[in-house]
Parts: C-alpha cells; structure tokens; sequence
C-alpha cells in the first residue's frame, strides 16, 4: 500500500536544511559536504556534531540512507547519504505546508 502525502509527517527546520544539504551535494553527500554546504548556502555556523546527530535521526526515521565509500588514496571508508523516497515525501509535505502556512502572509518592516 502506498503511503498518501499527508500520511508523511513533515520534517523540522534543520531536518529539513541537512536534508537539502543532502541532495544538494548529491554522490558526495558526507558529513563535512553537508556541513560546508549548509554554511555556504545559510551564512550561518554549523557543528559536525549537530550534522551528524541529525543524518543519523532520519536515517532511524527511514528518511536517509547511509553506505560506506573507500576514502580518497587508500583513507579510510566515508558513510555517504542519500535521501530516501520517504524522506523525498517527507519534504515534499513540509514544503506544502510551509507555503500553505506563508499564503496570505504580508510581512511588514514597522520603525521602531
């Protein structure tokens, strides 16, 4: 039986940037490519802890999948991820429910 979107429970804000992350680096989705592209793209620090606390939960939750990669020049193996087609659902219904939740919104600068 295949799952409906709204059956999917959306993922949280940093779930949701490594996640990106992920796919954004593609076959070279390690932890420190996913940290480093999450702090190209968001301008903001981010710790190796904080990336890999969270891969690590939403490979629990089935929504990323990890392997092992021999390392460059004989180095140790690397765990690569990648995002599952849940976790693609997953992001998928946050996604609509983000722009669900902005549609109508009007964001106002007011002088302090």
């Amino acid at each position: 039986m295949k799952t409906k979107l709204a059956e999917v429970a959306p993922v949280g804000s940093f779930e949701e940037q490594v996640m990106l992350a992920v796919l954004r680096t593609g076959s070279d989705a390690y932890g420190m490519t996913v940290r480093r592209e999450l702090e190209k793209v968001t301008s903001r620090s981010v710790t190796i802890g904080s990336v890999y606390i969270t891969l690590d939960r939403l490979e629990a939750k089935g929504l990323v999948a990890s392997s092992r990669t021999a390392g460059r020049g004989g180095s140790s193996s690397r765990r690569v991820f990648a995002v599952t087609a849940l976790g693609v659902r997953a992001l998928a219904e946050t996604k609509a429910i983000r722009e669900r939740l902005w549609a109508g919104v009007e964001l106002r600068l007011r002088n302090v």
